[in-house]
């Protein structure tokens, strides 16, 4: 299965980037991915114009997961569980889309297949970028039963 992540705006702090980096190549040996960073939106555009580049980018035949505040809020035993349930559905591509700062446009919202939260807590997006890539590869070590997530 491959991982497609679309986030709006760039990783800039370089602590937030080296630990996106550490988790993507830790998770590269289990899966293939690929990231696609949206334009932060202009003052004068709506959230509409920003859900449209990200749709954009989404594959047609692909299942959306979608970040969400309102999303089901999981364990990673129980994210684990539900990748695995993805992979025998023979799903071969999930995008996992985190808006702006703003929200999301309700587009975007209705394209999901999934809205999971990382937490009730608010994470900057940088961080829960971070947060979704290592619980993801904690996912996979669950699956294959590796010891990381003990």
């Amino acid at each position: 299965m491959k991982l497609h992540f679309i986030w709006v705006g760039k990783t800039k702090n370089k602590h937030w980037l080296a630990l996106q980096e550490n988790y993507l190549g830790r998770l590269s040996h289990f899966a293939k991915y690929s990231i696609t960073e949206i334009k932060d939106k202009a003052p004068h555009e709506s959230l509409e114009i920003e859900g449209n580049r990200i749709l954009d980018k989404v594959n047609q035949s692909s299942f959306v997961c979608l970040l969400d505040i309102k999303g089901r809020s999981l364990g990673s035993r129980e994210l684990a569980r539900e990748i695995e349930k993805w992979q025998i559905r023979g799903i071969k591509e999930v995008t996992l889309i985190i808006g702006s700062a703003e929200g999301i446009s309700s587009a975007v919202v209705e394209r999901a297949d999934f809205s999971l939260s990382l937490s009730l807590l608010t994470l900057t997006h940088e961080m829960a970028r971070v947060v979704l890539i290592e619980q993801i590869y904690r996912a996979y070590t669950i699956i294959k039963g590796y010891p990381y997530q003990k």
